[in-house]
């Protein structure tokens, strides 16, 4: 009865702690995760209270990781990689490599071991996935090209961070007993022949087995039977490759999610498996936060603080940087370095792995606690500093131009500048051709209305000149992008960028040049609209509104109409 009563007593405490000071985290518009580690480390034995078991949180916090992983195999798209692998590929790569190299020799400074130093070092180098898709999706940036950007530089980092997860248990053993090189190239041969042979058999077997085991059950149609299928699969498989083959729970989680996320119940498991993920992810951040010390914080300070340079400069800066060399605009280099700014659930995944195994001391993971704590906090600071530091460097023309030293401003005066100058007074600028850009260009082409294009991805670029559009690389919110546009002589402008600053901005450079020109603006909010109408366009779209506009002028027609007798 004692170990039920510890089972029972720990769970509830966790969960209505994590809802308390989750609740206080999200009033002050922090993430959640912020109030589940403050609710562990109150339920920890370092604090006064009531204590909860720590070994049962932790195995239950097991089961977060796994239902983590799985997630994260799950939303793994190839197809998001794919669209931005000449950016997000090389970049993530050099970021995280940077990153841990500098957390690296940090942890050597404090004289650590290598072994150790690596793993810190790497636990310093990946963001947290939700902390920067909580940060983007609010601004509307998830659905441009910026949004897919970011998505797959975190579908890298989280690809390398299993593959850390793979190869440090394979290294420990090594690591402690000082083998030679040949024996710990022999170790990681073999850990990746064992891992490749788990995808085989899931390539050949589990794409098959497992899509046709759960439409099995999505056609019984009992949402419980599917949801334990789901859970079956996420638990079946890492049990079954860390037996059988001997790699991580966290693998063959990673793997199991993205065999079902390539089938067509990708999105109904997804929504079935969130509710038990993120109840068990909740388990493992408040078993994080039982796990450190508060009082030790005092004396980790100054190496939290040489943690926080690390990651501001490993993983802020170098991204911004990397975006800049990789030819992206100003506005979306800094605007995804600082969103890359913070680290979270895997830099605490890799980093206990590293102390559970000996090879990182047990101060390791306060300070990579109290450095996600800052950085998780700190990073709506990091956003509020991307407009005065873009308007700080556009002010400045040299350095400017040395850092979008690849910029489209470039491109577009040597390629397109005679299309450019031919086009007649009185042409429209459309800013932005996603869907809505893409539909308007359509319609004004058939009209046989001329138009040009600003458009930020090089991918979307190329294929509208490819069709014989004159389209402008270039981020139209940057001073002096509309003017290659001649925004001066042209008759309309049209904003179909989803971020409502960047449209005002985009709105304030156009009217600095021709003040006279007619704008349509597209709103998300009746507050967009709102402030667009103030600044006086021509019109403020708001999709849902004029699709509510749109039924219901249907919907009156049908209802007007004669009812014919049945």
């Amino acid at each position: 009865m004692e170990h039920q009563s510890a089972l029972v007593g720990t769970l509830a405490a966790a969960f209505v702690l994590a809802f308390g000071f989750g609740f206080v985290a999200n009033w002050f518009r922090l993430p959640a995760v912020v109030g589940y580690l403050i609710a562990g480390v109150a339920l920890g034995p370092f604090t006064p209270g009531f204590v909860a078991d720590a070994g049962l949180a932790s195995q239950l916090a097991e089961f977060g990781v796994i239902l983590l992983m799985f997630g994260v195999g799950l939303h793994f798209s190839p197809r998001d990689l794919k669209r931005s692998r000449h950016v997000a590929l090389p970049g993530a790569l050099i970021q995280i490599v940077v990153a841990a190299t500098l957390g690296a020799l940090l942890a050597r400074a404090w004289g650590w071991p290598w072994s150790g130093a690596v793993v810190f070092g790497f636990s310093l180098s990946v963001a947290s996935t939700v902390v920067v898709l909580r940060a983007l999706e609010p601004k509307g940036i998830m659905e441009t090209p910026d949004g897919r950007l970011a998505v797959g530089w975190l579908v890298v980092e989280d690809l390398a961070m299993v593959l850390v997860l793979v190869l440090v248990p394979a290294l420990a053993p090594a690591a402690g007993s000082g083998e030679a090189p040949p024996a710990v190239g022999a170790t990681i041969a073999w850990t990746l022949l064992k891992v490749a042979a788990f995808g085989g058999v899931m390539a050949l077997f589990g794409q098959r087995v497992v899509p046709a085991m759960l439409t099995a059950v999505a056609r019984r149609g009992s949402r419980e039977l599917f949801m334990l299928g789901v859970l079956a699969v996420a638990l079946g498989i890492a049990l079954g490759a860390a037996q059988v083959f001997g790699v991580s729970f966290a693998l063959g989680a990673f793997v199991a999610g993205f065999v079902v996320g390539e089938s067509d119940l990708s999105h109904q498991a997804a929504a079935e498996a969130l509710p038990l993920q993120d109840a068990f992810a909740v388990l493992f951040f408040v078993s994080v936060g039982m796990l450190v010390d508060p009082r030790a914080f005092a004396s980790e300070l100054p190496s939290i603080g040489g943690a926080l340079a690390v990651i501001l400069v490993g993983q802020s800066l170098c991204a911004a940087l990397l975006m800049f060399a990789l030819g992206r605009p100003l506005r979306t280099a800094l605007t995804l370095g600082a969103a890359f700014g913070q680290i979270g659930e895997l830099s605490f995944i890799v980093i206990g792995l590293g102390v559970s195994l000996g090879l990182v001391p047990p101060e390791g993971r306060d300070i990579i606690l109290g450095a996600a704590l800052v950085s998780v906090v700190g990073n709506p600071a990091l956003f509020a500093l991307v407009g005065p530091v873009e308007r700080f460097i556009e002010d400045r023309p040299r350095l400017h131009g040395f850092l979008v030293r690849s910029s489209v401003t470039r491109d577009t005066m040597v390629t397109l500048a005679h299309e450019v100058a031919r086009l007649p007074d009185g042409h429209a600028v459309i800013v932005g051709y996603g869907r809505v850009g893409h539909t308007v260009g359509e319609i004004l082409r058939g009209e046989g209305m001329p138009f040009i294009v600003v458009e930020r991805d090089r991918q979307t670029v190329g294929d509208a000149r490819d069709a014989g559009i004159v389209a402008i690389f270039g981020d139209a919110a940057s001073k002096g992008m509309l003017r290659h546009a001649h925004i001066g002589r042209a008759r309309l402008l049209v904003v179909t960028a989803p971020e409502p600053l960047r449209s005002r901005r985009i709105i304030d450079e156009a009217r600095a040049i021709n003040p006279d020109i007619t704008i349509v603006v597209r709103a998300h909010s009746e507050e967009d609209v709102d402030m667009f109408n103030q600044l006086k366009v021509g019109r403020a779209v708001l999709g849902e509104r004029e699709l509510a506009f749109g039924i219901s002028r249907y919907a009156v027609q049908v209802m007007r109409q004669p009812r014919t007798p049945s």
